[in-house]
């Protein structure tokens, strides 16, 4: 059944948008995608409207989100570029404040520590050895996550994630907010459960660990 509902997602050529673009599509949304080089997708879904630009520009986003109803953010950080993430959010927040538009869905990894987590010791290192590898990006993140925090009147979730890993949709979702609950999820799966997640609930301004 085709919904009016229009989803906007930010990052669609990486190793997660293009599925959650198919499954939104298998739902009945209408789906608009910015990428920031056209060329890069092969055998792309012509229901799918795409639209060319930088996820750092505050014009390119307006022109995104324009008739939108949700927003899923899965940028990608570009090779050698000093950290984004927190921009790109911030100016997301801001075009979504605009625009009246309530429901947000980001993806950031597993190293993000957040008040009130009980990681086991071994995801307690593995957050510790990405702070040491690559404080500017953890610091980066922990700043994306601050300033959703600040949003109240968005109904936002920020997702985060394993090792992602291509492959078939296996199902068994573990879900957890205070502990990584496995090593690993596959783009289909997280796609699946970004789509359950739209009109879901149970994790407005939350940041569930997921796995699978």
């Amino acid at each position: 059944m085709k919904s009016d509902e229009r989803i906007a997602i930010i990052g669609g050529t990486g190793k997660v948008g293009r599925y959650i673009a198919a499954a939104a599509l298998r739902q009945g949304y209408q789906v608009r995608m910015l990428v920031r080089n056209p060329a890069k997708l092969v055998g792309q879904d012509d229901r799918i409207e795409i639209m060319e630009g930088q996820a750092d520009n505050i014009n390119d986003l307006r022109r995104l989100l324009q008739d939108c109803h949700i927003v899923i953010n899965t940028f990608g950080q570009p090779a050698g570029d000093p950290p984004l993430y927190s921009l790109v959010t911030s100016l997301v927040m801001e075009v979504m404040n605009e625009s009246e538009i309530s429901r947000y869905i980001g993806v950031t990894g597993g190293s993000l520590t957040l008040e009130g987590d009980q990681k086991r010791l071994r995801n307690k290192i593995g957050a510790w050895l990405f702070k040491v590898l690559f404080p500017a990006m953890i610091k980066d993140k922990q700043k994306e996550a601050a300033i959703l925090e600040q949003y109240c009147n968005i109904e936002w979730t920020l997702i985060r994630l394993p090792f992602v890993v291509e492959g078939e949709e296996r199902g068994g979702i573990k879900e957890n907010l205070t502990d990584m609950p496995g090593t690993k999820i596959s783009s289909q799966d997280i796609a699946s459960f970004i789509i359950g997640e739209v009109k879901g609930r149970k994790y407005i301004h939350k940041a569930p660990f997921i796995a699978a």
